[in-house]
Order: structure tokens, then sequence, then C-alpha cells
């Protein structure tokens, strides 16, 4: 005990020129705006705050039911429900202005304009020290193509936010695709600054005593444990083929979860399904690390990033 406070380990890592007291954030969807979970942790120790996605203009979701438990995981097809870009702004940011942790908006769009159209109100907040774009939604004007799984359609959409935004731009990627590395450097090439990976997969789950589907939607998100080695797989072979940042995402729910991804080259972590299983998930996690640091006599985390011996 005396040692770990004794001892002296820098968390602390930077992406695209924002500075994060340590690589630690929820994963959008997973944290409400902030303001929710503030009674269960210090928000100020997390190295970011990571809004659940914004739309243009309030977006009700899908029916219920909506979530599901599965095996080491959690299927959901909320329907990306919020309150608009605008009621954020008003109704949310000032409980978020008071936090000393840089806050990341994630947006989405189901069109090119409205893509560029909320990107320019949020390049409009100061307080904000990046935003994180959702590709994973379909191009209503194009025959429902998602926008992440295409190319030359994400390239687009992140061109359009490029032209209305100053701020750090991360681009989240789906994983619900041949090879992820052809949309990495697609989005790398339109102007993201970083990248973060993965979004959920697309699973079903049924009931059989009732033969129908546990969820309104049919099929929803797959997350938790049981993506993870998907996801620092995806993670290594994106660090491989872009030279912008990585934050890995992936049903991390331990520090050893989420140095499988440093070692892996991500730069930082994004951690979601565990907030539902214990709202003191992440704060758990940077002690972790910490703890790890001290026990191999790393004095910084930094020294852990991309170490992986293949």
């Amino acid at each position: 005990m005396s040692q770990q406070s004794t001892a002296k380990v820098s968390l602390a890592v930077e992406i695209a020129g924002l500075r994060m007291k340590n690589p630690v954030m929820p994963a959008s969807g997973t944290f409400g705006y902030g303001e929710e979970f503030a009674p269960y942790l210090d928000l100020n120790r997390l190295g970011a705050i990571v809004t659940k996605g914004l739309s243009l203009r309030p977006k009700a979701g899908n029916p219920t039911p909506r979530i599901c438990e599965t095996v080491s995981g959690m299927l959901n097809a909320i329907g990306l429900q919020n309150v608009g870009v605008d009621a954020f702004i008003e109704h949310k940011m000032p409980f978020l202005r008071e936090i000393n942790t840089p806050v990341i908006a994630n947006f989405f769009g189901n069109t090119l304009e409205e893509y560029g159209e909320v990107a320019r109100r949020l390049n409009d907040i100061p307080e904000l020290a990046a935003v994180e774009l959702n590709i994973s939604c379909p191009n209503v004007k194009q025959g429902g193509i998602v926008f992440g799984t295409d190319p030359q359609a994400a390239h687009q959409a992140v061109d359009v936010v490029r032209k209305n935004l100053d701020k750090p731009l991360i681009v989240k990627l789906t994983p619900n695709v041949t090879d992820i590395t052809v949309i990495a450097r697609a989005v790398a090439d339109a102007g993201a600054d970083a990248v973060s990976c993965i979004n959920t997969l697309t699973g079903m789950s049924i009931d059989v005593r009732r033969r129908k589907p546990r969820i309104a939607n049919r099929t929803g998100g797959l997350s938790g444990p049981a993506i993870r080695p998907i996801a620092v797989r995806m993670v290594h072979q994106v660090v491989q083929a872009v030279d912008i940042p990585v934050i890995g995402v992936g049903g991390i729910s331990s520090a050893e979860d989420a140095l499988e991804f440093l070692i892996a080259g991500a730069q930082a972590v994004q951690v979601g399904t565990a907030n539902f299983v214990d709202p003191d998930a992440m704060q758990q996690v940077i002690d972790g690390l910490e703890r790890f640091c001290i026990e191999e006599r790393i004095a910084d985390i930094r020294e852990l990033i991309g170490s992986l011996e293949v």
C-alpha cells in the first residue's frame, strides 16, 4: 500500500491534441449525458466523457423491449434515442461545463446535410473538447446504405463534417464489414483525426418458448465481453493500416481487458456494457491500470501502447 501511495505513475495520454489524465472514457450510449452517473463515481477522474449520440432533431428510438442479456454480453436496439443537439446545448452542457474532464459529443445523421449541420452546431460550443462521429447509420437518400459500411459513403460523411468542424474529429467504425481497414483508410483520408473501434456487432436472440425475437426490432447490437477478442483483432488491424490514433472499444470490464487494447496499439479505450453492470467500472479500470504499472515498474503508461511482440 505504501509503495502505491508513493510511486509516481503517469497515465496521461494525448489523442489528436486532446489531452486526457488517463486513457479511460465511456463508450457512447452507455453513459447518458454524464450527469446520470455523477452519483456513482467521480467524473473528474475519467480521461474524458463521451455523450450518447446526438441528432439534429430529438429522436424517440425504437419500440420496447429493446435490450436483453446474452451469454457474456448484451443485445440492444435502442434506436439512438436522444434529446437532439439543441436541447443538449441548452440543458445538458451547463452541467458538463462544471466537470474538469474533457467532453466529447457523439453525433450522427441520416443524410450528409444532417451530419454537416449537427457538426456546425457542436463546433460552436467552446467547452466541447472533441466530437465523435457515428457512421453506423443508413443514408436515407441513397437507398439506406449504411455510411460506415461503404468506403465512399464514409469518406463523404467525414468530408462534410470536416468542413463544418474545427475540433478534433474521432470517427467510430462499425465492425459489420468485410475489411475494417478499408473504412479506416477512407475516413483518415477524409480528415478524421482519430478512429474508435469497434461499434456493436449485429446480432439476434430468440425466446424459444414464445418463438419470438427477444427485442422488438428483431436484431440489435451485440456488446460486452463476448465481442472483445474480435475488437482487439480489429484494433490491431486498424493500428497497422492508418497513421492516426486508435481508441479501442469492445467488452472492456477490467484493467487487463483495457491493457489488451493498449498493447495492441490503441492509445485510449472506451468502456461500455460494463457501466450497466457496475456504474463504478471505469474508476476500477483506472485504478487497475495504475496498479499494473506499479507492479511492472512502468513509469508512463505510454510505454505499453503498441508494445505487442509478434
